[in-house]
C-alpha cells in the first residue's frame, strides 16, 4: 500500500515536470559546420596526421579519398562532439569502402574498416 502511494506520487511529479519542460527544436540544438577535422593513421608507415575537409569537399589519406557531406555539432558544446557524414573512396580497389556517419566521441561505433588506414572525426569547424 505504501509502495503504491510512493510510486503514484513519483509518477505524478514526473508527469508535472514533463509537462512544464518544452524541449528546444532540433534546429536550436544542432548546427552545421563548414568542414571537419579528421585524424588519419597509416599503420604501415606508422604516421598520423590531421586532415581538414570542407563541407562537400574532399581530402586524401594515402590512396583514400575522403569526402565530407556534412558535419553537425551540438550548439551547447561545439568542441565536445561532432557527427560527420563521410564517403571514403579507395582508389586501388576502385570502390567506396565507407559511407555513413562517424561520431567523434565514439569512433568505434561506425568505424572505417581498412587494412592500412584508420580515420576518425575530431571536430567540426564552426566558422
Amino acid at each position: 500500500m505504501i509502495r503504491a502511494l510512493i510510486l503514484a506520487a513519483l509518477l505524478g511529479a514526473g508527469t508535472a515536470l514533463a509537462q512544464d519542460a518544452t524541449p528546444p527544436a532540433p534546429s536550436d540544438r544542432i548546427a552545421q559546420g563548414d568542414g571537419a577535422y579528421l585524424r588519419g593513421l597509416d599503420r604501415v608507415a606508422g604516421t598520423s596526421g590531421d586532415i581538414y575537409v570542407a563541407r562537400d569537399g574532399e581530402a586524401r589519406l594515402g590512396h583514400l579519398i575522403v569526402m565530407l557531406g556534412e558535419c553537425r555539432y551540438p550548439v551547447e558544446n561545439p568542441a565536445g562532439e561532432a557527427y560527420a557524414w563521410l564517403d571514403i573512396f579507395d582508389t586501388r580497389a576502385d570502390e567506396i569502402i565507407f559511407s555513413g556517419w562517424m561520431i567523434a566521441s565514439s569512433p568505434a561505433l561506425n568505424a572505417l574498416d581498412h587494412s592500412r588506414y584508420d580515420l576518425w572525426v575530431m571536430s567540426c569547424t564552426t566558422s
